[in-house]
């Protein structure tokens, strides 16, 4: 998962791929298919992960019909459910399927397992069901590293099984790999992967790179500026936008960085240079911000996940590349679709999810302008709040000037009135910075408040209280 992964989670991706039965209609269809992935993989895209650890699970059907609603085109699973790789059949959802840690002796030992495994759950679905990758394993150099030595076997073996089912082209094989594999990530040209894996990642990257398969990296931000606080800003690490002043600056290539996820996918480029591999592409399989944390994870908040997840989209969707790499552009899969809510603590391992279980939004993504991807698409429904941690006296200063000289419409927080309750500064100093922000038809620095004052997507409206910004 985001920190600490189960083998058994799910990670909604998709792309296009397809098998070859044996009719000569359909191999028109499968070398037509082959065109268009062709085509479409040369488009970033972003995808979503789907943990398992929810109560009320979506069937896989209601899985599968939540994604198209959702405009969800991509995705990954860490196994290889066959009840969803079943239900996405003839959906266009491209899917990367997953070898869990624990089989990773058995392929790794046997080619007939491998060429089993393949035949059970690649050539039993696919054309029909868009199998675009195989995921073998879950950052086990960093979590199962005594499984270390089997992970190339592995991989090689049912690569060998996809060649012998001349599945090979349209089906890559990579493993994601933990981000603390690069050491010394900034400035991104001093990175270089740790020295005690050179014996995997050498032959693993020459693997990759003569069968044209991604590096698949899990990038986290998130964890990047909590170790780091007080080094790398929160601005940074929500992709929002900088001065120049602000700018990371990569002092030994003069590269300005705006945000930390291109800095962590240059360093992994240039960690792959340092070990002469300059032709694999890196893909980001899990990247995200939590929505709630406990005391210790203060910034793990809605309003930060939004921020991030919806910055990230449209950064992918920019196919802006890198200041390393403009011409390459990292697709991304989101962790995750679902709040796990089954989750062992702390609390934000259970609060990566889009959605809460019941598939209801666990905050309001603002990406208009970004195509289709995922439907609530609420770009034009913001919100101004008071911000947290605010001393009350400061907010009744600001308040008053709300109400009085601002002329906000204050009347639905006066006593018995739909806002009034609960009864404190920070909630009618809400609801009359809204008022005022809407009123100002949300004109840039409407939102201020002398700095007490922030914009949200997430609705603030509670009970019978409907703040102004939802009308």
């Amino acid at each position: 998962m985001a920190n600490s992964k189960l083998t058994t989670y799910l990670i909604l991706i998709i792309c296009f791929c397809f098998t070859v039965p044996s009719t000569a209609k359909t191999s028109t269809l499968v070398q037509e298919i082959k065109q268009q992935s062709q085509v479409q993989d040369k488009e970033p895209f972003v995808g979503v992960n789907l943990g398992t650890d929810v109560s009320d699970l979506l069937s896989a059907t209601d899985l599968v019909s939540f994604l198209q609603v959702q405009k969800i085109s991509h995705i990954r699973l860490y196994d290889a459910n066959q009840d969803i790789l079943k239900a996405l059949a003839k959906t266009k959802i491209r899917v990367i399927i997953s070898v869990p840690n624990n089989q990773l002796l058995a392929i790794g030992s046997s080619n007939t397992t491998a060429a089993s495994w393949i035949d059970r759950y690649v050539v039993a679905y696919y054309p029909e069901t868009l199998i675009t990758g195989i995921a073998v394993g879950d950052e086990v150099l960093t979590t199962v590293p005594s499984s270390a030595p089997l992970l190339l076997p592995a991989i090689q073996s049912l690569y060998g099984a996809l060649v012998a089912a001349n599945l090979h082209t349209q089906i890559k094989v990579s493993t994601p790999h933990a981000a603390s594999i690069i050491l010394d990530t900034f400035p991104p040209s001093q990175a270089y992967f740790n020295q005690s894996l050179t014996s995997v990642m050498v032959p693993l990257l020459q693997f990759l790179s003569r069968t044209g398969s991604p590096l698949m990296m899990n990038l986290y931000p998130y964890y990047v500026f909590m170790e780091n606080k007080g080094v790398v800003p929160l601005d940074n690490s929500l992709f929002k936008p900088l001065t120049p002043s602000k700018e990371m600056v990569d002092p030994n290539t003069l590269l300005h960085y705006t945000n930390v996820l291109d800095a962590m996918i240059d360093a992994a480029y240039v960690s792959m240079k340092n070990l002469n591999v300059t032709d694999v592409v890196v893909l980001v399989t899990e990247s995200g911000w939590p929505s709630k944390g406990d005391s210790k994870e203060p910034y793990a908040t809605k309003d930060n996940a939004d921020t991030y997840n919806s910055n990230l989209i449209k950064h992918v969707l920019d196919r802006s590349g890198t200041p390393l790499h403009p011409e390459i552009t990292s697709s991304v899969y989101i962790y995750e679709l679902f709040n796990e809510d089954l989750r062992s603590p702390p609390v934000s391992e259970a609060n990566w999810g889009l959605f809460y279980s019941n598939s209801t939004p666990v905050y309001l993504l603002h990406v208009s302008g970004s195509g289709t991807f995922l439907a609530n698409d609420t770009t034009n429904q913001t919100f101004c709040i008071a911000m947290d941690g605010v001393d009350s006296k400061t907010l009744q200063t600001a308040l008053d000037w709300a109400c009085g000289p601002g002329r906000a419409n204050c009347s639905e927080i006066q006593p018995g009135e739909s806002c009034y309750q609960p009864n404190n500064v920070k909630n009618h100093a809400s609801y009359a910075f809204d008022s005022y922000y809407q009123m100002e038809g949300k004109a840039s620095g409407s939102c201020d408040f002398k700095g007490v004052a922030m914009i949200t997507t997430t609705d603030p409206s509670h009970g019978s209280c409907v703040f102004p910004g939802r009308w």
